[in-house]
């Protein structure tokens, strides 16, 4: 017959602590509780265990091995514990650019955690464009498709970039209704004025002037300046799908650039369960 195995963590605590308040402490419980469950211990084996002192308690002859084979098997038992719940814990890195991490992806990601606890998730930055194979993770979120050997490659929406600007700006300069008025107005540009430049040859307007207006280094900093009321931006309005719908930004013209270009969703063609399960909830999500 077993002793009680409660009572021995309680006991192997108080032997390695040689303190009955420090294994309570330890153990979460009151001096009590660690009192009362080495009694009953103390009454199975028909002996004492520990040796109350003024100052404390010690163990009391022939209990040291009892108390040396417990720690070293509780130790095992969480060692063999940890291991196992490595083990049935998936991880998976996404690498993600950031106009569709921050919009879509960190927004929600607690969600999927909620859903699948078992999954871990890292969240690295990717380039626009990279590939799956040269950001060495395990699902990508980019712009373009990769046609690369062993991936699949699912498109998420179009890059379609259209004039947008806020309510704000807006109430500041008055309506803007026609090409010549965007063309008047404060513009705003993504890493160059090229976009602006294709933007007006289709709207069928060569500008009058030099396009003038800053240009950010990347699409966030750019949908920053648009939504605190700085000026015009081509924005991919899928990309700010919510914006827009929330009124942050208004969609000035229906023409637009970039058409032909998509966001995609990449991972290895022999996924794992968890890049599986994250890949299928991120489509779902959008």
């Amino acid at each position: 017959m077993m002793p009680p195995l409660g009572a021995l963590r309680v006991f192997e605590a108080a032997a390695r602590l040689t303190s009955f308040s420090r294994a309570a402490d330890e153990l979460h419980v009151t001096h009590a509780a660690v009192s009362h469950q080495i009694r009953q211990l103390e009454e199975w084996f028909g002996r004492p265990l520990f040796l109350r002192e003024k100052r404390g308690v010690r163990l009391a002859p022939g209990a040291e091995q009892l108390a040396e084979v417990l720690s070293a098997s509780f130790q095992r038992i969480s060692t063999e514990a940890g291991l196992l719940k490595l083990r049935t814990k998936s991880e998976i890195t996404v690498a993600c650019i950031p106009s569709i991490a921050t919009r879509w992806l960190i927004p929600a990601l607690r969600d999927f955690l909620a859903l699948h606890s078992d999954v871990t998730v890292k969240v690295v930055y990717a380039m626009a464009e990279q590939r799956l194979r040269e950001t060495g993770c395990d699902v990508l979120i980019t712009l373009g498709a990769d046609r690369s050997d062993a991936v699949t490659c699912e498109r998420l929406f179009s890059r379609v970039n259209r004039p947008v600007a806020s309510p704000r700006y807006l109430e500041c300069k008055g309506a803007i209704s026609n090409v010549r008025q965007i063309a008047a107005a404060d513009l705003l540009h993504d890493e160059t004025t090229a976009h602006w430049q294709h933007w007006f040859a289709r709207a069928g307007l060569e500008p009058t002037e030099a396009l003038r207006g800053p240009v950010f280094q990347d699409f966030n900093l750019l949908a920053t300046a648009a939504i605190a009321g700085h000026g015009v931006a081509l924005c991919p309005v899928e990309v700010c799908r919510r914006e827009i719908e929330n009124g942050d930004l208004v969609v000035l013209s229906e023409i637009s650039v970039l058409d032909a270009e998509s966001y995609f969703l990449i991972h290895k063609a022999s996924p794992s369960k968890a890049a599986t399960v994250f890949c299928a909830w991120f489509k779902n999500i959008l």
